[in-house]
């Protein structure tokens, strides 16, 4: 494929994305831009082929090395393939790791390939929740969209009463060869697609689709301790299979809200808590908020801005553990931006005390000052 497109944004990754993130990428655009899904959309293949060859690089180590360093120069020359002139059945099949095993009668055919059973497609949808959620664990609803089963006809794209008849141009094989003597082209036949049949009277409700959108909604069991962009797979949820195939999966993935006080980092929380000039200097015992309610804190005296502290036990719990890790309280000393006369007075009079020269931070300060200046 002669494209200049930069492949991380073909696939919508950053370039730092690991290689669990650019499979996720490329098997949601692959799902997306199906030809099975976009019949006679040409523009939908040319991104499906453009995906392709995009994961191809990006998950081969080396190539993508050389595609960092030096871009598309670097990879003339390799070992690659052409994937505009591919088959886009022969593309998927290179693929079959990502979706566990061949999709809808597209890739190799062996004995009995055209009949052989398949699993369906499997989806992805998203679910948004909150901190308090990944705390505890929580139930969803998800809702979605499948291709399910043609009611009308059952499946077999036909008008009821009729049936799909026999291929006459591949005999129900599915494909067709070119060429003869010692070297033959085996392809896809043009008049069924690979299904080895044609619909005369197509089924009036999908079209001879043999099958029809229709939204389902079901309950989803999220763990506690799960982490953003994770997934929870649920079993048989996706679209019906191939001559008797089972149905693909479902794959929830999980988003977590920014919470308006915590930031979280692996599985401890990260709380910024603003105090004042006096309670950093005398020390405090103030009550600062967490998850599972208030919790006391004792600030020391001398307390500086930037300071840690270690809240153990109420940060998230671990995925599989449920140990939970701790709440780390960072302090932010803030300088009123007004004060009292009464507060100004009592202020200068303290300033009138300091003794600049004591003080750590300054001390240090001055002299890297005065070392500088080579006083």
């Amino acid at each position: 494929m002669a494209t200049t497109r930069d492949y991380y944004e073909i696939l919508s990754v950053e370039k730092t994305a690991d290689g669990a993130t650019i499979k996720r990428a490329y098997r949601r655009m692959a799902m997306r831009y199906h030809p099975d899904r976009n019949p006679d959309d040409a523009e939908s293949e040319v991104k499906f082929k453009e995906a392709s060859e995009a994961y191809e690089v990006l998950s081969d180590p080396d190539k993508r090395a050389r595609y960092d360093q030096y871009g598309h120069a670097g990879l003339r020359g390799a070992a690659g393939h052409d994937f505009n002139s591919m088959d886009v059945g022969d593309i998927f099949s290179m693929f079959e790791d990502i979706f566990g095993q061949n999709i809808s009668g597209f890739g190799r055919r062996g004995a009995g390939g055209r009949n052989r059973a398949q699993q369906g497609y499997s989806l992805e949808t998203e679910v948004e929740i909150n901190l308090e959620d990944v705390l505890t664990g929580a139930t969803h609803e998800v809702e979605f969209t499948r291709q399910d089963i043609c009611e009308t006809c059952d499946g077999s794209g036909a008008r009821p009463g009729t049936k799909p008849t026999t291929c006459p141009t591949c005999g129900g094989a599915g494909q067709v060869q070119q060429g003869g003597g010692f070297f033959r082209m085996v392809t896809t036949c043009p008049s069924c697609g690979g299904r080895g049949s044609v619909i005369q009277e197509k089924c009036p409700t999908c079209k001879g689709a043999g099958r029809q959108p229709r939204k389902r909604v079901l309950s989803v069991k999220i763990p506690a301790g799960i982490h953003d962009g994770q997934a929870i797979r649920v079993s048989g949820e996706g679209e019906p299979g191939v001559n008797g195939g089972p149905r693909g999966n479902l794959h929830v993935v999980i988003r977590i809200r920014p919470h308006e006080l915590f930031t979280r980092d692996g599985d401890h929380l990260i709380l910024k808590l603003p105090i004042s000039f006096t309670q950093a200097a005398l020390g405090a015992s103030i009550k600062v908020p967490t998850l599972s309610g208030e919790h006391e804190l004792t600030l020391k005296p001398a307390t500086q801005h930037g300071d840690v502290f270690h809240i153990h036990g109420q940060g998230m719990p671990d995925l599989r553990s449920g140990r939970r890790g701790d709440m780390i309280v960072v302090t932010l000393i803030e300088i009123p931006k007004k004060l009292t006369s009464e507060q100004e007075q009592l202020l200068r009079e303290f300033a009138k005390t300091e003794n600049h020269d004591v003080m750590p931070h300054t001390k240090s300060f001055w002299e890297s000052i005065r070392s500088y200046l080579g006083q």
